[in-house]
């Protein structure tokens, strides 16, 4: 099972959108600092997961998110962030 997730920052305005097959293993590389793209944003939490049976799968999902604003801002308004 492949999981797209989204962490937020608890400290700054920052959101990362990543895929993974281990979602707890993946969220302690990024508060760890070992992921260069969130060492400055620590700590992070998970806010948002959705299951794939494939890698492509969730690929291509992640790849929809990050370049449709309206498909990220469905999501943080289902979440009440918005």
């Amino acid at each position: 099972m492949f999981h797209l997730y989204i962490i937020q920052s608890t400290i700054k305005n920052w959101k990362y959108i990543g895929v993974t097959e281990n979602i707890e293993k993946r969220l302690l590389l990024h508060n760890s600092g070992a992921t260069k793209s969130s060492k400055p944003c620590r700590p992070l939490k998970v806010i948002y997961s959705e299951a794939y049976n494939t890698k492509t799968e969730a690929l291509i999902r992640e790849r929809h998110l990050k370049k449709n604003f309206k498909a990220r801002e469905a999501i943080y308004i289902s979440l009440g962030m918005k």
